[in-house]
């Protein structure tokens, strides 16, 4: 008589899964940057979402042409000028922008699938984030009133050799020369400027900031930004040097405080209703602008090569 054949089963892996409770995540989105601009400038508050710049008005280089009088002390009683300093009568006004998106959420999914996060705030924060990057973008590259469009043409350099070196950022800071604040350039662009400090053998010392370490050039920091653009057909972006605030006469953002809804300065998040089709709306906006107080606190390099390669054996 053949014996009794013992069959072994075990509960399978994939089976076992589905009693399981699985450890969920918040969506992460690669899309979302440090942003180093925003926290790098001084924030000016307006009323009304204007700003309005009166500058001197300049007729000379040296300065508005005022008389200013000094006498050797020989002369006790000197005829002292009448002068005064004029000021431009067609000041220039800022208007503050809007970056705007619209959510919009179906009441059952928010309703029902709520938990371990609430749909509605997951969704909020993700595209407030999405306006923020927005933000940063414009306020280098709006046709108005961002950065690049705002440097004066005598602000204006080119590299000597297409990629960015030592005697190029030394050029840069001989129009920022004033108390510059930062440089501001795609990372690809820092990239290729600490290649050539590298091959001159004058590798960069960096500084932390924000509890980041930023490389530096004459103690000046390289602040990356992804919306600085490469254009791609010539492999070329630019490097800004920026001085930033009032007291300086430097580059200032704009915001409103006290919007209806806010959430953060000048950034409102406002329920819009609920529609007929149970889909929830909600309203983002986020409101800045950017002026450059005097032509000397901005100035730009053209041309920069980012991803040129040289054998320099």
């Amino acid at each position: 008589m053949a014996e009794d054949t013992e069959i072994r089963r075990t509960l399978a892996e994939g089976a076992a899964r589905q009693l399981a409770n699985a450890t969920k995540t918040r969506a992460y989105w690669g899309g979302i940057t440090p942003r180093w601009l925003v926290p790098l400038l001084q924030w000016t508050p307006v009323e009304a979402g204007i700003f309005r710049l009166n500058r001197v008005k300049d007729d000379h280089e040296d300065g508005p042409t005022a008389d200013v009088q000094c006498s050797p002390p020989k002369d006790r009683d000197p005829d002292l000028p009448e002068t005064f300093v004029d000021y431009d009568d067609r000041p220039r006004e800022y208007f503050l922008n809007a970056v705007t998106t619209v959510l919009d959420v179906q009441t059952r999914v928010s309703d029902l699938y709520s938990r371990p996060f609430d749909q509605i705030q997951e969704q909020l924060r993700l595209l407030i984030e999405k306006v923020k990057e927005r933000q940063e973008g414009e306020l280098i590259n709006n046709p108005e009133y961002g950065l690049l469009a705002n440097v004066a043409p005598g602000q204006r350099i080119t590299t000597r050799k297409g990629r960015p070196t030592p005697d190029d950022l030394d050029d840069l800071l001989a129009k920022v020369w004033k108390e510059p604040s930062f440089f501001l350039a795609h990372p690809r662009a820092i990239a290729a400027f600490g290649r050539e400090c590298t091959r001159r053998g004058v590798p960069p010392p960096t500084v932390t900031l924000f509890g980041t370490p930023f490389i530096t050039w004459r103690g000046v920091p390289l602040i990356p930004s992804d919306k600085v653009a490469i254009d791609e057909a010539t492999g070329t972006s630019k490097i800004l040097l920026i001085r930033t605030g009032e007291k300086k006469q430097g580059v200032v953002g704009l915001f409103q405080p006290g919007v209806p809804g806010e959430v953060a300065p000048s950034l409102s998040v406002r329920f819009m209703g609920i529609n007929r089709k149970a889909i929830a709306s909600y309203l983002i906006s986020l409101y800045c602008s950017l002026a450059v107080l005097t032509e000397d606190a901005l100035a730009v390099l053209d041309h920069v090569e980012v991803d040129q390669y040289y054998d320099y054996a």
